[in-house]
């Protein structure tokens, strides 16, 4: 590389608009010991800014992240300005304003003439077309995205965002200021929602029409992704987060964008927003706040009573499995260490034996880490009756199928027990549930002459170790059964959450989209695996990236549940990628084949 194309050594950093990512983006190159310059149109702003800047340092010191003279050599490193001119020694300038095109071009078309031809400008957008920006410039090329996600102090994740004119020495300079910031850059092309967003927000809104459909309550679809996906915050209370209006606008760019029906913005955010109803910022979105910009969630009218805790309308005593592989293992153990009699069916003698081995296993390892005492698994294990005739299932209260995911084989099985267990008649017929993790629950209610006492108890993998159950009523199951599943889902210790009986229920229906959509992104070249795992753990803090996840689940599986979403709703943007078929045809099923979108061999 010859000495003109070697990046410019940055000391100097201004930023525009000292909101709080602003704020938070000049305290993260200060604290690194660069000399920062914040303006801001008045003020006002600049006090605003200001009191951002105290209060965030503050808390880093009161926590023990920050000592006392360190925060005030970062104060020191910051000055403060209303004039635009003052930025003329910069060496890079970030600007951090609202996300108006019209207010960024002006602001970058005025830089152009107060700093050097040399100076990078560089835009923190985090929906807009960076190249539309750029064209404001004299010198596009020196035009960049940097996307800081909020809180930028805290949060590790940075998009560079390059356009087709951006200059090779630009983009080296940038990664190499940011990553001297102790961040992880990721370098992705100029298209609406960049990488984060662009997946982020699709899962966001689904998640609102979800709601919107009044499918499952708020506090169902939030406890359903938090518990069943270790996400940190429920997609309703994340949006509250964000601020409503921020995410329609951030949805209404990508749909004009890409014109991706799944990015137009459900109908109730805009009525939302033009309520005024815009999230914490303003004490009430999708929940109810003690005040504007407080997380102290209130109790309103959407809120369940608290004396309406469900309550098993039936006996449940002695509990039925039906299965004997790696989830009913799990279930099995669920119930026997919560004190119920658990009587469990195999296909043989080998497989029923192999079930205490394998509850023997995990109690072992229990006792190992101080969460189980001897005396316990002794009980837990004296709980356990295995048997390979499912005429010993006459006398429980509840079956819990746990089969193959076969509808055929599934069906059969429900004909059995609908003639072995006991009926309704008595009012006090046993209930029977399956843990179908995408078939339609009612085709099994519709074999049985008690469909009113069929129902879904989605249980995840592994049973024992994730507490959430999805509860799934069918047209036809009765209220108090489903109240008494609920009820009995808390007596083992898990969160239960109410849904109907639809493709993918709450987590799959919002979880496989969104990974179906990651790798359309791949296979548009849009970024790499790598780059997008990045992305999504470290600018959303998912526990996850979604192509580790796929790999773990199983392509097969994924495709699976990919096409049971797509036949049902007929969406086209649930059709599955083609790459993903392809890697299913080609056997790279992930982990367990040792290949997938990653080489395990």
């Amino acid at each position: 590389m010859s000495d003109a194309a070697q990046p410019r050594p940055v000391s100097v950093v201004g930023v525009v608009g000292l909101g709080t990512m602003g704020a938070g983006i000049a305290e993260v190159f200060a604290r690194e010991g660069f000399a920062v310059v914040g303006v801001e149109v008045d003020d006002e702003g600049l006090e605003r800014g200001r009191a951002h800047l105290r209060h965030s340092t503050d808390r880093a010191v009161s926590r023990g992240k920050l000592a006392e003279d360190e925060q005030a050599d970062l104060l020191g490193r910051i000055t403060f300005s209303t004039d635009l001119a003052d930025l003329e020694d910069a060496d890079l300038v970030i600007e951090a304003v609202v996300e108006s095109l019209e207010l960024k071009k002006r602001i970058v078309a005025q830089l152009d003439d107060v700093v050097g031809p040399d100076t990078v400008l560089a835009t923190n957008t985090s929906s807009l077309s960076v190249t539309e920006i750029s064209t404001a410039s004299k010198r596009p090329g020196r035009v960049v995205g940097v996307h800081f996600f909020n809180p930028a102090p805290v949060q590790r994740f940075v998009e560079i965002v390059r356009t087709v004119v951006t200059e090779p020495d630009v983009l080296s300079g940038v990664r190499e200021v940011v990553e001297r910031l102790g961040k992880s850059p990721v370098v992705c092309g100029d298209r609406a929602g960049f990488i984060a967003n662009t997946l982020l927000f699709g899962y966001l809104n689904h998640a609102v029409s979800m709601y919107e459909a009044h499918y499952a309550s708020r506090e169902d679809i939030d406890s359903a992704m938090r518990f069943g996906c270790g996400y940190p915050m429920g997609p309703l209370a994340l949006l509250d987060l964000i601020g409503l209006d921020t995410a329609y606008e951030i949805l209404d760019t990508m749909y004009r964008q890409g014109r991706d029906r799944l990015h137009a913005p459900t109908p109730i955010l805009k009525q939302m927003v033009t309520a005024g109803m815009l999230g914490r910022k303003s004490g009430r979105g999708f929940y109810t706040y003690a005040a504007p910009d407080s997380p102290e969630v209130v109790a309103d009218a959407l809120t369940p009573d608290a004396d309406a805790t469900p309550r098993s309308r039936r006996e449940i005593a002695q509990v039925g499995v039906v299965g004997t592989g790696t989830m009913a293992s799990g279930i099995i153990e669920v119930f026997a260490k919560a004190g119920f009699e658990v009587t469990y069916v195999g296909r043989g003698q080998d497989k029923v034996d192999a079930v205490v081995d394998r509850i023997t296993r995990s109690l072992d390892k229990a006792i190992q880490r101080g969460r189980l005492t001897d005396a316990a698994k002794a009980e837990t294990v004296g709980r356990l009756h295995g048997t390979t005739a499912l005429e010993d299932l006459s006398a429980v209260d509840i079956v819990i199928e746990a089969i193959a995911e076969d509808l055929a084989v599934k069906t059969a099985l429900f004909e059995d027990l609908d003639e072995i267990c006991r009926d309704g008649n008595s009012g006090r017929g046993a209930i029977l549930a399956t843990t179908t993790s995408s078939l339609p629950v009612v085709r099994l209610a519709s074999v049985t002459g008690r469909p009113q006492d069929v129902i879904g108890m989605h249980f995840f993998n592994p049973a024992p170790v994730m507490k959430l159950v999805e509860v799934v009523s069918t047209v036809s199951t009765a209220d108090e059964v489903a109240e008494t599943v609920r009820a009995l889902c808390a007596r083992v210790g898990k969160v239960a959450v109410s849904c109907g009986d639809r493709a993918g229920f709450i987590v799959n229906a919002l979880l496989f989209p969104y990974l179906n959509d990651a790798v359309k992104m791949l296979e548009a070249h849009y970024a790499t695996a790598d780059d997008i795992d990045t992305a999504m753990k470290l600018g959303c803090a998912l526990p996850m990236g979604p192509f580790e996840l796929l790999d773990v689940v199983g392509n097969d599986v994924s495709l699976a549940i990919e096409r049971e979403l797509y036949n049902e709703f007929r969406e086209p943007g649930f059709a599955p990628a083609p790459l993903l078929e392809h890697l299913v045809t080609a056997g790279y099923l992930g982990r367990k084949t040792g290949r997938g979108f990653r080489d395990y061999s």
